[in-house]
């Protein structure tokens, strides 16, 4: 599954594009964001991207975790949104 990465400068609606892109072709799409600013931004994706998608007679819903990464050698906490068909 390929991991959409946000940054708090992300475009809501780019990235609500490419989550929608994603679930049309594999079914699911994971999101990952570190910080409170690229919280914000993927959420808003997330909810944009259900609008999209319900077009096309898709219901998505939303499964957060948090998850480690690492950057520069550096352990991260990541949020980790998980979005799926209902």
């Amino acid at each position: 599954m390929e991991i959409l990465k946000v940054s708090a400068r992300s475009r809501s609606t780019a990235v609500a594009g490419a989550i929608a892109g994603v679930i049309r072709e594999s079914g699911r799409a994971e999101v990952q964001a570190i910080g409170a600013g690229a919280v914000n931004q993927a959420i808003k994706a997330v909810a944009i991207a259900r609008g999209y998608l319900a077009l096309d007679g898709i219901d998505v819903i939303c499964i957060p975790a948090f998850t480690e990464v690492n950057i520069s050698e550096q352990e991260r906490t990541a949020v980790k949104l998980i979005v799926e068909p209902r």
